[in-house]
């Protein structure tokens, strides 16, 4: 069992199996706090702790998943493909709506970390929250941040807005597609672009142009605001 553990077929298996689980968990009571992912995370989390496995073990499998996620990213580059008429069609407003969420992402972390006082140090670990897990990482690097807070808050961001974002969507009246794709990926990145998907393959292919774009905004954003936390 131990010569198990110690490959990194362990933790490959287990984060598969968990979301997996997760996924059953969702198609038999369909709420959307139960989403997958969270499911995942807190299953493996529970596993870990309970069996008394060590973080570095899990880790051996698991930076494999992690190096997947940017080509998981460019995938999503195939539904942008087949809309690409509607983007050439309406690309000022996409673009300026994705610059937009992107600021308003960044200052709220910033207005946040004013109003609680938050440590500096703590409040640029957050500041990428919205964009993938392997741009906003490097974004923490630079910056000084805390890279595992970083990637909790953007972990926790995604499932958030893959959890509520469609139902703010409807309270606000927002019915157009290009603009719920662009709401999603902006927002809550690659785990809002799987929600979005589930929407229709307009809003999947907005939320999947989104991430990218967002991402390269944040980059650029960032160092200019981050002078407001000083």
């Amino acid at each position: 069992m131990k010569d198990f553990l110690a490959t990194p077929i362990f933790g490959i298996l287990l984060s598969i199996v968990c979301y997996e689980v997760g996924i059953l968990i969702q198609r038999r009571w369909r709420h959307p706090m139960l989403n997958p992912l969270l499911l995942a995370i807190v299953f493996v989390i529970l596993i870990l702790t309970v069996f008394d496995i060590p973080k570095e073990t899990y880790d051996l499998g698991g930076s494999y998943i992690l190096f997947l996620l940017g080509p998981a990213t460019v995938v999503m580059a195939v539904p942008l493909y087949r809309q690409i008429n509607l983007l050439k069609k309406d690309w000022l407003p996409i673009l300026v709506g994705i610059f937009a969420g992107s600021v308003t992402s960044v200052l709220s972390v910033i207005g946040l970390a004013k109003v609680f006082h938050l440590d500096l140090e703590i409040a640029v670990s957050m500041l990428p929250k919205s964009v993938t897990t392997a741009i906003g990482m490097e974004i923490s690097k630079e910056v000084g941040g805390v890279v595992s807070l970083t990637v909790a808050v953007i972990v926790l961001t995604g499932i958030l807005g893959a959890v509520i974002g469609p139902f703010i969507l409807k309270v606000l009246g927002i019915k157009d597609e290009v603009a719920q794709g662009v709401a999603m990926g902006t927002a809550a990145h690659a785990v809002g672009t799987s929600k979005a998907m589930e929407l229709g393959e307009t809003q999947g292919a907005m939320s999947g142009l989104s991430i990218g774009i967002a991402g390269l905004a944040t980059v650029l954003i960032i160092p200019l605001l981050i002078r407001l936390l000083g």
